[in-house]
């Protein structure tokens, strides 16, 4: 890691690569599980697996960029918890970040599509709807927040990669929506009509829950590890990364 943020743009280009893999991976998983495997339990492992095993990598290789938030809610967490300090991070690179991550995500969704032959974008037809599911996202996404942000306010940073990898496994198991955590991937799912996909129309309930879980795993993470202090809201590694 090094003391001062990289540039920018940057940033901006390791968050939308590391998006776009990490996207291309759930998608493509998915595509290749299906046409491999009938078994709903065999398929489930193999998406749950890569995932895990994607973030785990990407958060590791390009942390040290960009922090690897890959998902607009971490990186709004990241701003909201440094809001208070003059050196970490802004409105602006929030902004920027989620923009980058958006389109990350679309791009991957396409470019599994074109490796498996599918049509390139294409709008999916698979409803996931219901209050289950919408808790489902809710939980994931908190404990998410709750633990990357609790092990960095405890100085445990370098526990982020492989806890991030191991809580994305276990949502894919233990959540009813399969702990898509991630406003922008669930977006980018939105153009494959394949064992990945989300309907445009599921959209919306998924991303809501997902902030509302957000808010409150940020919440717990305050009333479990208490305030920041002002000049030391992140690790000097983590504090910067998404500064404008």
């Amino acid at each position: 890691m090094t003391p001062t943020a990289p540039a920018l743009p940057r940033r901006l280009a390791a968050e939308a690569i590391g998006t776009a893999v990490l996207t291309a991976v759930v998608v493509g998983t998915g595509i290749r599980a299906t046409a491999l495997n009938a078994d709903g339990g065999v398929r489930l492992l193999a998406g749950a697996t890569a995932s895990a095993l994607a973030l785990v990598v990407l958060i590791t290789v390009l942390g040290p960029v960009s922090g690897g938030h890959f998902n607009p809610l971490v990186s709004a967490a990241a701003w909201w918890s440094g809001r208070r300090d003059p050196g970490g991070p802004t409105l602006r690179g929030l902004l920027a970040y989620a923009a980058a991550q958006l389109a990350g995500a679309v791009a991957g969704t396409g470019l599994a599509n074109a490796m498996f032959e599918h049509p390139v974008l294409e709008l999916s037809g698979q409803r996931r709807d219901g209050l289950p599911l919408r808790l489902a996202e809710a939980v994931a996404t908190g404990v998410l927040i709750l633990l990357v942000f609790g092990l960095l306010r405890g100085g445990r940073g370098a526990l982020v990669p492989p806890a991030v990898g191991g809580w994305t496994g276990a949502a894919c198991w233990a959540t009813s929506s399969g702990g898509f955590a991630n406003p922008a991937v669930t977006l980018g799912r939105m153009f494959t009509d394949s064992a990945g996909g989300i309907a445009p129309g599921s959209v919306p309930g998924f991303v809501l829950a997902q902030l509302v879980g957000a808010v409150a795993g940020s919440a717990l993470v305050t009333a479990l590890f208490g305030r920041p202090a002002r000049t030391a809201v992140l690790p000097d590694d983590a504090r910067e990364l998404i500064a404008g």
